[in-house]
């Protein structure tokens, strides 16, 4: 889906988070599933997909990117929980 989005991975654990901006989610997952992702994700293993919001424009994605990333961990928690409350991995609901 070629649309600009701001996503939130995490780990099995559900405790790490990578907060990301990105003009294809589903490249972007197959990048990071494939270990072409980022460092700090191939180094802690999150490649589970558990949040995207999808924006008007790039801009307005990496200015939600920038916020998100200053927020505390238990405000990233609730916003999964809002959307996401079984923490299920959106990765096959991205490409559908």
């Amino acid at each position: 889906m070629r649309q600009p989005c701001t996503y939130i991975l995490t780990n099995r654990s559900n405790h790490l988070f990578y907060i990301g901006v990105t003009g294809d989610i589903a490249a972007r997952m197959v990048q990071h599933r494939n270990g072409q992702g980022s460092a700090h994700c191939r180094r802690y293993n999150i490649h589970k997909l558990v949040h995207a919001e999808f924006h008007a424009t790039m801009a307005d994605a990496i200015a939600r990117e920038k916020a998100l990333k200053v927020w505390h961990r238990d405000w990233k928690r609730r916003l999964v929980n809002e959307n996401n409350p079984a923490w299920t991995d959106l990765f096959d609901t991205i490409l559908s």
